[in-house]
């Protein structure tokens, strides 16, 4: 008969592995932290203009060059005469623009990023790829065509070419983005629809627009932002004050010997806001629009 010789396996003190299992619950809080301050850090770097700017706008004239970082005196006027200054009428030309240029951007995008995720047409392929290319061309580059061509229709000095040149623009983007949510969206949902007797618009609407909502608030607050911040073509087509938008209109703080930095930091303050308004009441959906399609 064989003994076993081997020695019982040890049993670790009730004491000890209290404290492994503390430290095991505390190393997930360690990482935490760190990633939470990692993210503070970057935050804070990313904001520090920002910050530059709202304390350099609350500065005096005189105050501009002094080497400390808070202001000395809180001029809270320069907000103030922002209003005063005629640029109230600026700003609601940018709010017009960027608004109509989403309108259109939507109004087109949805239909052609529909069509092209539910049907497998002849040319789809070429289709998307000639999307894509037109995102690679800037505006920058082909001023002075889209210069030549608005002059021809009569457009010149109007909000209607801000419109069209920054619906168009950014047309790209939001077919990529919404052709991608809608492709995430089963087909059996929208079948369902038709089995209970709605039609391919009913469907559309009650079922695949609800579930594809974070696209398109996604391709919503991309074409806004990049038409609020839009600056080259509205130089180049715009020749009155009054039809330009704040991102020109802001020029007129800068002369030929001086510029008014306060008052042009308080417009850019001004000019902010409503951007990060916008942002901070549909960020969660912003995420979801641009991780579409990235899990199958």
């Amino acid at each position: 008969m064989a003994v076993n010789t081997m020695p019982p396996k040890a049993r670790p003190h009730p004491h000890v592995s209290r404290q492994r299992g503390a430290v095991q619950r505390q190393l997930p809080r360690v990482k935490t932290v760190l990633v939470a301050a990692s993210a503070y850090v970057v935050a804070f770097i990313f904001l520090f203009p920002y910050l530059v700017m709202l304390l350099t706008s609350l500065r005096s004239q005189d105050s501009l060059r002094d080497v400390t970082f808070w202001p000395e005196e809180w001029v809270w006027s320069n907000l103030t005469n922002f209003w005063s200054s005629g640029l109230a009428g600026n700003l609601w030309v940018t709010m017009k623009v960027a608004a109509g240029s989403t309108v259109l951007v939507l109004l087109v995008a949805l239909p052609a990023a529909y069509y092209s995720a539910r049907h497998n047409f002849r040319g789809r392929t070429a289709f998307l790829i000639l999307v894509l290319i037109t995102q690679m061309f800037q505006p920058t580059a082909m001023v002075v065509g889209i210069y030549r061509e608005f002059f021809q229709f009569g457009l010149v000095d109007s909000i209607w070419s801000l419109i069209l040149v920054n619906g168009g623009f950014n047309l790209a983007f939001a077919v990529w983005i919404l052709n991608a949510y809608f492709a995430s969206i089963p087909r059996e949902l929208e079948e369902a629809a038709f089995i209970d007797g709605n039609g391919r618009f009913g469907a559309l609407f009650r079922i695949t627009l609800p579930l594809a909502m974070p696209g398109v608030i996604t391709a919503l607050i991309f074409t806004f932002i990049a038409a609020w911040n839009e600056f080259v073509v509205a130089l180049t087509l715009t020749t009155s004050q009054a039809n330009q938008p704040l991102t020109v209109a802001l020029n007129s703080f800068i002369g030929q010997y001086q510029v008014d930095w306060q008052n042009l930091f308080a417009g850019s303050v001004i000019a902010t806001i409503p951007v990060i308004i916008l942002f901070a009441l549909i960020e969660r959906k912003v995420v979801g629009g641009l991780t579409a399609g990235s899990i199958k």
